[in-house]
């Protein structure tokens, strides 16, 4: 696979353990980190099933275990930046789906240093040049945040050592 090619089919690269956003597999699902960081812990939770667009096409166990997939990731993130990022605030947990055509959630973290005219309105009022400015892009500089939240889904479902992303080991 092509460097960044993953992007085009996130959810089968990351079960052919070829999606280096992935942080953890989950029950229902992936773990990833976000491409942009503008808010600096945004991940996705992403379906293990591409044909599936939305919550209501799993069936009710499928969609239990997505939502409590959710709740955990949201939790990491929380507690994750709480740690990590200075000025943490809250998370914002939404399944829209609205550009990506498979079920996925958005976690975004809040920040009390976000300007004053969104830091109360939803992420997607934040300019449309933010999300492919490169100082946002996903990088390096994330690894300890990104390792950070990886280490709280392990301590959210018990785990006591670290589970190493698909295709890592």
């Amino acid at each position: 696979m092509t460097v960044g090619a993953w992007r085009e089919d996130r959810i089968g690269s990351a079960l052919r353990g070829e999606n280096p956003a992935v942080m953890r597999r989950l029950e229902s699902g992936f773990a990833v980190i976000g491409d942009v960081q503008f808010l600096p812990g945004y991940s996705v939770l992403l379906t293990d099933d591409p044909a599936v667009q939305r919550l209501s096409e799993l069936p009710r166990s499928g969609r239990l275990a997505f939502l409590a997939d959710m709740d955990r990731l949201g939790e990491a993130v929380e507690q994750a930046c709480r740690r990590v990022e200075p000025g943490f605030r809250r998370v914002n947990l939404e399944i829209l789906g609205n550009a990506d055509g498979f079920l996925h959630a958005q976690v975004w973290p809040r920040y009390a240093w976000e300007p004053a005219e969104l830091v109360r309105r939803p992420v997607w009022l934040y300019p449309r040049g933010m999300w492919g400015e490169a100082r946002y892009a996903l990088g390096a500089r994330h690894g300890p945040l990104r390792e950070a939240i990886g280490e709280e889904l392990d301590r959210l479902s018990g785990r006591s050592t670290r589970t190493a992303p698909p295709g890592s080991g």
